[in-house]
């Protein structure tokens, strides 16, 4: 099945935004190409600016204590598993611990590094990086891929609580919600919202069904418009019926 997911709010959203360049992050880290360090690099810049807000670490702190309490609450339930229960908050604590030890701004260290900086400001022009432009990271670049490696360490280490951090939240936010089967006829689905609380949907089709979902919602409505898929030019609605999963994700 193929997974879509639509944020309810703007800070789910920043979490989304953050996971995916996190895996990014470690996708690009793990290759030994001058290239996927320097892609490494740019992502890194990319989760300085998302995470920059400045009430991130303290939401992530509030909601992971938030759910620290609620599985406190079921100890000594017969049908929770204690190991499971006490592994999920060694977890949280430690991820907690971590976010509390982060001091300052997040990134500060980074924007502190003039040399990264100047990547920075110069990565934003189209092809500014040229070695003609920046030959100091030029030469970084032409350097063994474990000092290269080992400097991207240094770099994105005191970024990881945030990312342990919203991979706990949002693990249990996916979790949260339960799938039910739907059905688009004609290619649209709509459903009025009536009070019902969510702050993430989660749409599942099958691979074989070759549509995409535009989705739209609010507190009011929701509406899925299904799209051809092969149509990119021009897309245009898949006027039949659509069968698909979908899941109202809360916390």
């Amino acid at each position: 099945m193929i997974s879509y997911e639509y944020p309810l709010n703007e800070r789910i959203r920043t979490l989304l935004r953050l996971e995916d360049l996190y895996n990014k992050l470690a996708h690009f880290s793990r290759g030994d190409a001058p290239q996927d360090h320097h892609v490494t690099l740019l992502t890194l810049f990319e989760i300085l600016e998302v995470a920059g807000r400045a009430d991130l670490k303290v939401d992530l702190v509030q909601e992971l204590e938030r759910q620290r309490q609620i599985l406190i609450s079921f100890r000594n339930n017969p049908e929770i598993s204690e190991e499971a229960l006490s592994g999920a908050l060694y977890e949280i604590e430690q991820a907690s611990s971590s976010l509390l030890a982060m001091a300052g701004k997040i990134g500060q260290y980074l924007r502190e590094n003039e040399w990264l900086m100047a990547i920075r400001s110069r990565a934003s022009i189209p092809g500014g990086v040229c070695q003609f432009d920046l030959p100091s990271y030029h030469y970084w670049l032409q350097r063994d891929a474990d000092q290269r490696r080992h400097d991207l360490s240094n770099w994105v280490h005191p970024m990881l609580p945030i990312r342990d951090g919203l991979a706990i939240v949002l693990r249990l936010l996916r979790a949260s919600g339960r799938p039910e089967t739907q059905l688009a006829r004609g290619g649209t689905y709509q459903l009025m919202m009536a009070g019902r609380s969510a702050q993430m949907l989660r749409l599942r089709l099958a691979p074989t069904d070759t549509v995409v979902p535009e989705i739209s919602a609010n507190k009011y409505a929701l509406n899925v418009r299904f799209m051809l898929s092969e149509t990119v030019i021009r897309p245009r609605l898949a006027e039949r019926d659509v069968n698909f999963e979908l899941t109202f994700c809360s916390l």
